[in-house]
């Protein structure tokens, strides 16, 4: 039996018409990018509001920075930067936030002086399990409408589109 379409509100590409608010979106509908990020919107809310509750919430990149510094005690604030594809200017005042609420702790790196080496704090080892939870509530329930092996499929897809929008 066929799945009721997800988008019924937005037109096709070969009808790109005027939508349901009466917008016409022209190609919109039918570029990747679009739907992309129509669907990192609606993902990123759903995860801000699952965190909500949290005593310290968290976005969906502090919450990786936290797996990522957990996975990898000592790893340097470049070696973060290069893994989560932000310079480091831009990562620095994240990092100052999880800090000051103790998520995570920096101290100098013990093979490079000029480098800071970032482990979790007692609130990120206290508090990422409970993250974890939320997010696992979450992933649950962005895939909901997807069918088993879907979900897998979507991120090897993705995986691809990564590769193709990088490599030249």
């Amino acid at each position: 039996m066929p799945r009721p379409s997800r988008h019924s509100d937005m037109p096709s590409p070969d009808t790109a018409g005027p939508g349901s608010d009466g917008l016409d979106r022209g190609m919109l509908p039918g570029l990747v990018g679009y739907a992309l990020r129509r669907a990192q919107v609606a993902v990123f809310q759903d995860f801000a509001r699952e965190m909500a509750a949290m005593r310290v919430p968290v976005t969906p990149g502090e919450f990786g920075i936290l797996v990522l510094v957990s996975r990898n005690p000592g790893l340097s604030q470049t070696a973060l930067a290069r893994a989560i594809g932000v310079d480091r200017s831009t990562l620095v005042p994240i990092l100052d936030r999880l800090e000051r609420h103790g998520l995570i702790k920096r101290h100098p790196s013990p093979t490079d002086r000029r480098s800071h080496a970032l482990e979790l704090g007692a609130a990120g080892m206290a508090l990422l399990p409970l993250y974890e939870a939320a997010v696992r509530r979450h992933e649950r329930r962005i895939q909901r409408r997807l069918r088993a092996g879907e979900g897998g499929a979507l991120i090897a897809a993705l995986d691809l589109l990564l590769d193709g929008a990088t490599s030249r």
